[in-house]
């Protein structure tokens, strides 16, 4: 399998997939916003861009549908209740569903709520796993859900599913907020010191070359892993008092999304 990271230099920050088999050189592009880069990129490397995946149905992540089907016909797969918001769906899919790739390359879907409620993410099935976590899981920070969501359901998909993948595995999210989500861990966690040796590493990285982490570097840095830190629950008695000394992990969890919702 081979990914390239596709940063669109947008005011939201998006970050575009183009997912390829080395041996037949069919490609699979995800949330492809920006299509003009996505099919240039393709292009040079003489793949054929045959299937797009939206992660959700935001129109930053189905805005370039139109123009990419256009260009090369692909057809689009999104999750099956999405229909009706991501225009000429193809393919829904649910928990388990396998999206294939020329013929080395198999993407397990996963039925992943919260951010909103149709929201897949893709777990390849590679020696080293990949993660293709949309606007669920960030480096270092975990999506919102203003917009059609509810963190109860982010929670439920944090526990059950993602915290039980490999450490090894990758993670390639929608967008790239990483430092300022390593200020929120800070600003909650104030000696967690992985997180301060990242912002010094990566506080200048160029998102074109961006930092791909794996999910045990997240469990290190990332607040919305690390609800049994002693240091987060004490930061958090501060501002909810009533949550006691030894709150459990779902209110902890869904206490660290509202301040983030304002942070």
């Amino acid at each position: 399998m081979i990914v390239e990271q596709v940063w669109t230099g947008n005011a939201y920050r998006n970050f575009n997939y183009v997912v390829a088999c080395p041996e037949t050189g069919d490609a699979l592009a995800i949330d492809p916003l920006e299509f003009g880069k996505c099919l240039a990129m393709a292009q040079d490397r003489g793949w054929r861009i045959t299937q797009i995946v939206n992660t959700h149905e935001h129109g930053d992540h189905i805005g370039g549908n139109k123009g990419m089907v256009a260009a090369t016909g692909a057809k689009i797969i999104a999750h099956r209740n999405a229909g009706g918001r991501i225009p000429n769906m193809d393919r829904g899919v649910g928990a388990g569903d396998i999206i294939k790739v020329g013929v080395t390359v198999d993407l397990e879907c996963l039925d992943t709520p919260g951010h909103t409620m149709s929201h897949i993410c893709l777990l390849s099935h590679t020696d080293q796993p990949a993660l293709f976590s949309g606007d669920t899981l960030f480096n270092a920070g975990a999506g919102n859900c203003h917009n059609g969501g509810h963190p109860d359901e982010l929670y439920e998909t944090f526990d059950k599913q993602l915290s039980r993948l490999r450490d090894d595995t990758l993670v390639y999210p929608g967008h790239d907020y990483l430092i300022n989500n390593l200020h929120f861990t800070l600003d909650r966690e104030p000696d967690n010191d992985v997180a301060r040796q990242m912002v010094h590493d990566y506080g200048n990285q160029d998102p074109a070359e961006a930092l791909v982490t794996t999910l045990a570097q997240e469990r290190e840095m990332n607040t919305f892993f690390r609800l049994d830190s002693a240091s987060v629950i004490a930061r958090l008695k501060e501002d909810f008092p009533g949550i006691g000394d030894h709150p459990d992990a779902r209110t902890v969890f869904l206490r660290l999304r509202e301040l983030r919702n304002s942070w």
